[in-house]
């Protein structure tokens, strides 16, 4: 071998020295950055007609296991979309009270409803007395606001669901188009033979970041570029040619495009109505894909949106419903939907898809006490007697009471509104008697929602099956996130393992690296000296 073979080789290796040092490098800064994946540097042997000639750089390799990593962004979609719910239904947790504390130690709609039927038992007792029929408005105004509470706190809550998916999109579109301007420059650059490791590496990251927000998969094409696609297999497009339109049409990154949405204001009669939705949806090159849309911060707040909450929703209206139409059979009104404020009160409808009061959406929100009693506690106990039917009920007026600090009423309440037998929680209408079973199917403004237990229930009964179920929903929400966040501990370690950065291996390559640096080094010193020694021989 001669001397400038032996130059060529030394020179080969230095430069691949340097080509790994900057790869280790590349990997030691990074060890911190999410979603980033060790890279190998890629050097082989050279050899020309059959003899060893140094060493060849080739393109730098991402240790990743694709399955793997999939897996891993999945699960970030499932622990982002867990923590997204429970904070959000922690608001309700904090207002809502417990079913498993002492009775009337809690705030619960059972206790403030609990708290009514005590004090209506204490009026029987001294019926005259105005402290006592105060007592009962009191905890009715008290059972009243618990309710307004409940009904705000759902409102707010979803509310802030909306504000979220409309501020989340733009973050989704930003990271979808600077995917595809990284998998452009990739595209071109492997065309050309040049290392993309580090763009790719990049690509990735923003993969990671993406997977928090939406649950995504991704595949890479054989030119390089990254397909990126829903849970459900919809692709969401990085690049206009994706979906067959002109790159030019759009300037990228934009967080425009592709997805666009709207942030509106919430009211209870206000719900997605599935695809073709036009003030919920969110769209893509004209088309609904909300209902594709799933996981991550994103699809947790479309649930929480469009099925959480307004089921709670149903639910409240539906037990006020109730709580009205019980009372009002039998015999005293004390609870209204809010209208007899004016001077007129008009009738609560049953309607289940109308807002109140047409129907029942919303009621939760507008139900009061009955200002006939709130300006005379006195009412309480003055009953009337319908002539025709011989019905009591209690008077509008104490002039025109035929009786005064009479209990007939209030015990009709305490039997009969809150009463457990059938003829008093039933729907009664086929055999001539009221509907007093609380409507629990074909909810909301599409008839869809139902609350989810029975409705042919006591008051009581229904006040905790209400606060229970929604406890339920709660404690899921909260369980399911230990149960995400420990699964993605054991993901993220295994990813660790394959494509993680290990310092002390890095650094063990560094030492290895400086050896055959000095190595490569003393070759080419010892052939500059040979050089030199035959060129003062020659002269």
């Amino acid at each position: 071998m001669d001397l400038l073979s032996s130059l060529s080789i030394a020179t080969s290796g230095l430069n691949a020295i340097e080509y790994q040092y900057g790869v280790t490098s590349q990997n030691v800064s990074n060890q911190s950055t999410t979603g980033y994946v060790s890279e190998t540097a890629t050097v082989t042997t050279g050899v020309v007609g059959g003899i060893g000639n140094g060493v060849r750089v080739g393109a730098t390799q991402l240790n990743i296991n694709q399955a793997l990593q999939s897996a891993l962004y999945a699960q970030n979609a499932q622990v982002a979309s867990d923590t997204a719910m429970d904070n959000s239904l922690t608001a309700v947790s904090a207002v809502q009270g417990s079913t498993s504390s002492n009775p009337g130690s809690t705030n619960t709609l059972a206790d403030q409803l609990g708290n009514v039927q005590s004090t209506l038992t204490s009026l029987i007792a001294t019926p005259s007395q105005s402290v006592s029929q105060t007592a009962v408005i009191a905890d009715a105004q008290s059972l009243a606001g618990t309710i307004h509470t409940l009904a705000s706190t759902y409102a707010t809550q979803r509310q802030n669901a909306e504000d979220s998916i409309a501020s989340t999109i733009p973050s989704i579109n930003s990271d979808l188009t600077q995917i595809g301007v990284l998998s452009q420059q990739i595209v071109r650059l492997k065309t050309l033979g040049t290392d993309t490791a580090d763009l790719e590496n990049q690509r990735l990251g923003i993969m990671s970041n993406l997977s928090s927000t939406l649950s995504v998969t991704f595949s890479q094409t054989a030119n390089g570029d990254m397909i990126v696609r829903t849970a459900d297999g919809t692709e969401l497009p990085t690049r206009p040619d994706q979906i067959g339109q002109n790159d030019s049409s759009q300037k990228l990154p934009s967080t425009t495009w592709p997805l666009g949405t709207t942030d509106s204001t919430l009211t209870p009669d206000m719900y997605y109505s599935g695809s073709g939705s036009s003030t919920l949806g969110i769209m893509l090159n004209g088309k609904d894909i909300t209902t594709h849309l799933t996981g991550g911060t994103l699809g947790a707040n479309i649930t929480l949106r469009d099925v959480t909450y307004p089921t709670m929703q149903a639910q409240l209206d539906s037990f006020s419903y109730t709580l009205v139409n019980r009372f009002n059979n039998a015999g005293l009104p004390l609870f209204t939907n809010g209208t007899d404020a004016t001077g007129t009160a008009v009738p609560q409808s049953s309607d289940p898809t109308q807002t109140t009061p047409a129907g029942i959406i919303g009621l939760s929100s507008a139900i009061s006490v009955n200002t006939l009693y709130t300006a005379t506690p006195s009412l309480l106990t003055t009953t009337t007697t319908d002539s025709m039917t011989g019905k009591t009920s209690a008077a509008t007026s104490v002039a025109t009471g035929t009786a005064t600090g009479d209990t007939t009423i209030i015990q009709q309440v305490l039997n009969q509104a809150f009463g457990t037998s059938a003829q008093y929680i039933s729907d009664l209408t086929s055999s001539g008697g009221p509907d007093l079973a609380a409507p629990t199917d074909d909810l909301g403004p599409d008839g869809t929602l139902s609350t989810g237990y029975t409705g042919q229930q006591g008051l009581l009964a229904l006040a905790t099956a209400l606060t229970s179920n929604q406890g339920a929903t709660i404690a899921a929400s909260s369980n399911s996130l230990a149960a995400s966040t420990s699964v993605q501990t054991v993901l993220a370690a295994k990813v660790a393992d394959v494509s993680g950065v290990n310092v002390n291996d890095e650094m063990a390559k560094v030492v290895a690296l400086q050896n055959a640096y000095t190595a490569n080094a003393k070759i080419v010193a010892a052939v500059q000296t040979m050089f030199t020694a035959l060129l003062n021989a020659v002269n």
